[in-house]
């Protein structure tokens, strides 16, 4: 076997085994809740018919009934079709895990459930990588083979950049988007100042109000919590700013134990007051529990 057929098997054995875990976690947890959710928005015009008995009077068109002197019916579509994108930062702060798993990789199957449960429903699914610029776009599908290929850009893609800018991505979601949608925001949300917070909640209210919008936000225990292990270097991972640092110092561990919970705290804060959304997520966790206690709790709000 070459050295290109071996890629593409060992590629398809690793899509095929995240679709399996994925399915079965669906199976166990999250399809009765996703389509409680999620549903049609609304309802599409479909013809003007002369009235039939049976038919609902309640339907009766009174302005074309009285021009043409006998009853009409307004018909109308249930729009069941849903468009879900995902919305994926690929940025390089993702492959850090201090446990068993890296933020990419829980982000990784965590969007591929949420793929898995869209095309279940019947549900277009799109696809938007991004890290300080947009990476790459897979527009909205239906079908398995286009599931299998977003699945394959979640698991095997490089991207160009290390950074991250959200505020571009979502500039430019609310410029592209035309149709509402479902939009799943999967990130870990580092912005460098807590200043810089407000102008991220204020472009995630305008695509809020425009589309359904559900942040999902990863973190590890470690970037809330310093261990003390002593002097250590550090390496910004998006800017490749080095960084030595006593951990053993208590002044410093309560310090940064404390400014990344009140980064937490305004932006929580935040987007509850713009009715947006939010699931935190831990690498040390189980996710797809927090999953489907977020969404039974969210059916019960709509």
């Amino acid at each position: 076997m070459d050295m290109q057929s071996e890629i593409t098997r060992n590629v398809l054995k690793r899509v095929r085994q995240l679709e399996i875990r994925t399915n079965r976690l669906l199976d166990e947890h999250l399809m009765g809740s996703y389509r409680s959710i999620f549903k049609g928005q609304g309802i599409d015009f479909e013809e003007v018919r002369e009235y039939i008995a049976g038919d609902d009077v309640r339907s009766i068109d009174w302005n074309i009934t009285a021009k043409m002197n006998r009853p009409f019916i307004k018909k109308f579509r249930e729009d069941r079709e849903l468009t879900v994108l995902l919305v994926v930062d690929v940025s390089a702060s993702l492959d850090f895990g201090s446990i068993f798993f890296s933020k990419r990789e829980v982000l990784t199957e965590l969007s591929s459930l949420l793929a898995f449960s869209a095309t279940r429903n019947n549900d277009k699914v799109g696809l938007l990588l991004f890290s300080d610029r947009i990476e790459k776009f897979v527009p909205p599908a239906k079908g398995r083979k286009h599931i299998l290929r977003i699945i394959r850009d979640l698991l095997f893609f490089e991207p160009r950049s290390k950074g991250t800018q959200l505020i571009n991505v979502i500039k430019y979601i609310n410029n592209m988007l035309k149709k509402r949608a479902i939009v799943f925001l999967l990130s870990d949300f580092l912005q460098p100042k807590i200043q810089s917070i407000k102008h991220l909640t204020d472009a995630l209210e305008i695509t809020n109000r425009r589309h359904d919008l559900v942040c999902l936000k990863i973190d590890d225990l470690r970037e809330r919590v310093l261990p003390n292990v002593g002097l250590v270097v550090f390496e910004d991972a998006e800017t490749g700013e080095i960084l030595e640092i006593n951990t053993s110092k208590q002044k410093f561990q309560n310090g940064y134990a404390s400014n990344r919970r009140r980064y937490d705290e305004i932006f929580q804060e935040r987007l509850k007051r713009s009715n947006i959304d939010l699931l935190n997520i831990q690498t040390d966790g189980n996710y797809s529990r927090a999953l489907d206690l977020f969404l039974l709790k969210r059916s019960k709000k709509s």
